[in-house]
């Protein structure tokens, strides 16, 4: 069997995954059991930190963090941000945050055919989000 290729895992598959009230929470716990390589960067793990502190608690926000330590996680430097940008005009007309964009690029540099998420934006340059598929 060949090997796995990396997908990339956004805010909201996290959030579905470790959040038992979402309604996407099955299918993560399912994808999460025998997952591809994952990837992710860091401003997701910024992200899913500052939602999980500010629904629930500071615990579940440091649980957060426990969890993430077993992702590949790529530190979004200067030319990742350039990038973000880049897409954050082409696709001016949504409302895309700045972790999206960067994930929209990291997709792109990485081709990366898949990807985790409930946020449709994810899929704006083509690559398949997995609630989709």
């Amino acid at each position: 069997m060949g090997k796995k290729t990396s997908v990339y895992v956004d805010t909201s598959a996290l959030i579905a995954f470790l959040d038992r009230s979402d309604s996407y929470h099955p299918l993560f716990v399912q994808l999460f059991s025998n997952p591809s390589p994952l990837l992710t960067t860091s401003l997701v793990i910024a992200e899913g930190h500052g939602w999980f502190l500010k629904r629930y608690d500071s615990f579940r926000a440091l649980q957060f963090l426990s969890f993430i330590e077993t992702l590949d996680i790529l530190k979004i430097e200067n030319p990742n941000l350039k990038e973000g940008a880049k897409i954050l005009r082409k696709f001016s007309d949504q409302r895309l945050t700045l972790t999206d964009a960067c994930g929209l690029a990291l997709m792109k540099s990485h081709t990366i055919k898949t990807c985790w998420s409930t946020d449709r934006h994810l899929s704006l340059t083509g690559v398949p989000i997995i609630i989709h598929q």
